[in-house]
């Protein structure tokens, strides 16, 4: 029987005596991109020395948990049922603790518009939105701005579902499919600026990288199609915005309760105005990822030891 209490956290010596589950693909739109996180980091753990295992999840993954008997599992899910806190759920009850944020930081990071509400309340800057559901019809005039527009799923990751719309002829082809990945969308003010993503580890922010897209916008395929973005890092901004922009992901993290680690995704414009688009509680761990390349180059971070710092967070986040 598991008696790990609450927000315990065990030394490395002790993770070494343990089994540690790597879970990864699940069942959402990210499960390729997952696969090759997992994969990453089950060969870091059994480099480092470590008893560990793949976990492939399913629908039957409480049987899996059961019949594998893992003690501390390491989350390598991307999307629904990974990042949602739906698996957080079922690792809380089974009582195995866990890397990453627990149930209620990981269901409010997933859920752009709850997580926009956090945000507000705590005067973190976010672009103006509207929030639409299927049976709704869209007022652009009543929106209090115009085109161009960002179109998004409420609940997805990696940019999957969104569109830059900038005339009323792309509108509908947006909306269709933002829809077909949510019934509640989010159409946002289209905010110009430089894509800064901060890399957050152990409560503190380690650094920061910026992305320049060879298309559009950051999308799934420039995210994880080598050559189709420029990482940039160390980030050219003065060293006060650069110390704001820090701050700005330290807060949006701490603002929604997430533990251990994340990436926050800004927009900073010209301005030197720092908005927040989201809070990734599980960031990908990939040869493409951003945070394993921050963790790197602004923190001297390298893979196996951001692995293991990672795990050496892992906890329960709700038990008693």
């Amino acid at each position: 029987m598991r008696l790990y209490k609450r927000n315990m956290v065990m030394t490395k010596e002790e993770l070494k005596t343990k089994k540690i589950g790597v879970l990864m693909g699940g069942m959402s739109a990210e499960r390729e991109v997952s696969l090759k996180s997992g994969a990453a980091v089950h060969k870091a753990l059994l480099a480092l020395g470590y008893d560990a295992v793949d976990i492939d999840v399913d629908r039957d993954i409480a049987q899996v948990l059961t019949r594998e008997w893992i003690d501390v599992a390491f989350i390598c899910l991307h999307g629904r049922y990974g990042e949602d806190g739906t698996i957080q759920g079922l690792l809380e009850l089974t009582g195995i603790p866990y890397t990453g944020s627990g149930v209620l930081a990981s269901a409010l990071a997933m859920h752009k518009v709850f997580a926009k509400l956090v945000f507000s309340g705590h005067d973190i800057l976010v672009a103006p939105y509207r929030v639409l559901r299927r049976s709704e019809k869209l007022d652009v005039a009543s929106l209090g701005f115009g085109f161009p527009l960002v179109v998004k799923p409420s609940q997805e990751g990696s940019s999957v579902g969104v569109s830059i719309v900038r005339e009323d002829s792309e509108l509908d082809q947006a909306l269709e499919l933002a829809f077909h990945y949510d019934a509640e969308i989010l159409v946002e003010q289209y905010i110009k600026g430089r894509e800064i993503q901060i890399g957050i580890l152990q409560d503190q922010a380690i650094g920061a990288i910026e992305v320049v897209p060879k298309k559009e916008f950051y999308d799934f395929e420039a995210k994880y199609t080598a050559g189709m973005a420029e990482h940039i890092c160390p980030v050219d901004l003065p060293q006060e915005l650069y110390r704001t922009a820090l701050e700005t992901g330290l807060a949006a993290h701490r603002a929604l309760g997430c533990n251990g680690y994340s990436r926050v995704d800004l927009l900073v414009t010209e301005a030197g105005e720092c908005y927040v688009l989201e809070v990734n509680t599980l960031p990908g761990m990939t040869e493409l990822s951003l945070l394993p390349e921050l963790a790197q180059k602004e923190a001297g971070i390298g893979f196996e030891e951001l692995v293991e710092r990672i795990l050496l967070t892992a906890a329960l986040k709700t038990g008693a």
